[in-house]
């Protein structure tokens, strides 16, 4: 924008008049309503230049017509009518053209509101001008970054070949990973995935937001009974009660589309400009209906949006959450073939095919901005709504796996990558997805709500300054939700991570299903060490009551637990 002001006043040198073409610019898409944007003054610039050098002598009604000049009007038919009228303007007074009445006589315009616009310009131009704006770096602000928010459903943290896995092959997020800010050590509060997902959206625990499982319990209501959809309907009404990343990027312009796994409601209720589910009350919609398709029946729907956002000349925002790989676990044959002699069971086979199937849509999805020449300015953040460790001899997970407090349910990689903003590097700090909310926005320039329990991470992503945060919290709900006006009622663990150390604390919650995933037969504090166990074998909350006080009282200063009962002392 700089160099294209110095061009300017090398034009102005060479015309002999003021230097107004910066106005030429900037009025017409102020009067409009419209952003400024790098793109349409690029376009408004070049049309201008060529005015400047005599290549144009007059605007037939034509060239706004794409179908009768292929590429020379591909290129200004987007202009506003405004930017045309003040380019013609501009031809008349310093070539003395006679043709600007031709534009009256348009048949897709009136008198009336050319009139009208003319004096609204005019005065606009001479308010500006008075305040002296024409400095002002505002309106020459970049355009705020595009925002792709990842989210795998059901994946290990180990389950990639940049986390070392030795059979799982993912070759496009390794790429990216190595190419991002990556943290190994991330984590989500909750393992389950729509409480997971609602902290992405709204940036609180669920204990906050309220959403604490999955479903109301059907011990309480049979399910498809008015007083079930009452309770279902509650749940989603949540979420009215916050501010969300697609609602606040909006106030910033962007156009956001909903893809994949999205519990509350139809994706306008989240806020977003576009989407593909439907929702509760609608059939079919509990978690995503339509969005389910992404990734498992192609890519379509996010290409298109692509496409109709860089046609309006937005910033968007993607939620690509696919049902990936997520059951049922039905790859790709050819994936499942290279698999199955690989390893003993054929239900993990099954599974780490669904893995690299999932990081083949990911590299769909990266080649859509590659191939719309937007990757460079955007933002690409990774997460897993929760984890999952396969059970070997038949389907569904393992213990210490998806829903549980254990590494296998709550830790993920996270990794954020921006060409040109963000230098790669991999980072020993421990991150958590409430971070998430509160980074994107300060990406992007939004508005921050207040008190956000998150850490906007960009200053340090940006710099490489160390993340100085002492630990992380997190919490478990049982799947089924006891009582959707008291989240306490289905509370069964809170846990904090400190540096090497992991505090697990067990509550008495009602569980109604998924007993065997939450057999809570250790009622006394857990405490691992992580680096030397990380799949927490070895309970060392006996040999270290001191560390286990300590860690205890973080959890108890988070927020108070009235009802439930809880262990704190290993006797």
């Amino acid at each position: 924008m700089f160099a294209l002001g110095g061009f300017f006043v090398v034009e102005r040198r060479q015309v002999g008049r003021p230097a107004i073409l910066f106005w030429l610019v900037l009025l017409p898409s102020l009067s409009d309503g419209r952003s400024l944007d790098s793109t349409r003054v690029q376009k408004v610039a070049t049309l201008l230049c060529m005015i400047v050098h005599k290549k144009v002598f007059w605007f037939p009604r034509v060239l706004l017509e794409k179908r009768r000049h292929g590429t020379f009007s591909r290129f200004f038919s987007e202009l506003c009518f405004g930017e045309w009228l003040l380019c013609l303007a501009f031809k008349k007074k310093f070539f003395g053209l006679p043709k600007i009445p031709l534009l009256f006589r348009m048949r897709f315009f009136s008198t009336a509101p050319i009139l009208e616009r003319l004096l609204r310009l005019r005065k606009l131009s001479a308010a500006l001008l008075a305040c002296g704006m024409l400095a002002c770096p505002q309106l020459f602000a970049a355009k705020p970054p595009n925002i792709v928010l990842i989210i795998s459903d059901d994946q290990a943290w180990i389950d990639y070949s940049f986390m070392g896995h030795s059979v799982v092959e993912t070759p496009q997020l390794d790429r990216l990973s190595q190419e991002s800010v990556l943290f190994r050590r991330g984590y989500v509060p909750t393992a389950l995935c729509r409480p997971s997902l609602m902290t992405l959206v709204t940036g609180h625990y669920a204990h906050r937001h309220g959403v604490t499982g999955n479903d109301p319990s059907p011990k309480h209501a049979q399910p498809n009974s008015a007083l079930y959809r009452q309770r279902r309907a509650e749940l989603i009404a949540r979420l009215e009660q916050f501010e969300t990343v697609p609602k606040l990027l909006a106030e910033r312009g962007y156009r956001s589309h909903q893809s994949g796994k999205w519990w509350e409601g139809s994706y306008s209720h989240g806020g977003f400009t576009h989407g593909m589910t439907r929702g509760f009350p609608e059939p079919g919609g509990r978690h995503g209906d339509n969005g389910l398709k992404i990734g498992r029946q192609g890519m379509r729907p996010i290409a298109d949006f692509v496409k109709m956002a860089m046609n309006e000349d937005k910033s968007f925002f993607l939620w690509y959450a696919p049902f990936l790989p997520h059951t049922p676990h039905n790859p790709p044959e050819r994936l499942f073939q290279k698999y199955k002699d690989m390893v003993e069971s054929i239900h993990i086979a099954r599974y780490y095919a669904m893995c690299e199937w999932f990081d083949e849509t990911c590299g769909a999805l990266l080649n859509i901005l590659n191939s719309n020449g937007v990757r460079k300015n955007t933002l690409i953040v990774y997460v897993t709504d929760n984890g999952w460790i396969q059970h070997p001899s038949r389907r569904g997970y393992a213990p210490r796996s998806k829903q549980t407090p254990y590494e296998g349910g709550v830790r993920t990689p996270i990794f954020f990558h921006w060409p040109g903003k963000l230098t790669p590097a991999d980072r020993p700090e421990i991150v958590s997805s409430i971070d998430i909310f509160p980074t994107i926005l300060a990406a992007a320039g939004a508005r921050m709500p207040e008190n956000l329990p998150g850490l906007n991470l960009m200053p340090h992503l940006k710099s490489g300054a160390k993340i100085d945060r002492k630990y992380i919290l997190g919490e478990g709900f049982a799947h089924d939700i006891a009582n959707v006006k008291k989240p306490e009622s289905s509370l069964l663990y809170r846990w904090t991570i400190e540096g090497k150390w992991k505090l697990l604390l067990t509550y008495d919650g009602e569980v109604n299903r998924y007993h065997t995933t939450h057999p809570r037969t250790e009622k006394r504090p857990q405490l691992f060490d992580l680096i030397v166990d990380p799949t927490e074998q070895h309970n060392l909350a006996g040999q270290y009551p001191d560390i286990v006080s300590h860690m205890a009282e973080n959890i108890a200063s988070w927020y108070s637990v009235r009802e439930r009962r809880v262990k704190v002392k290993f006797e």
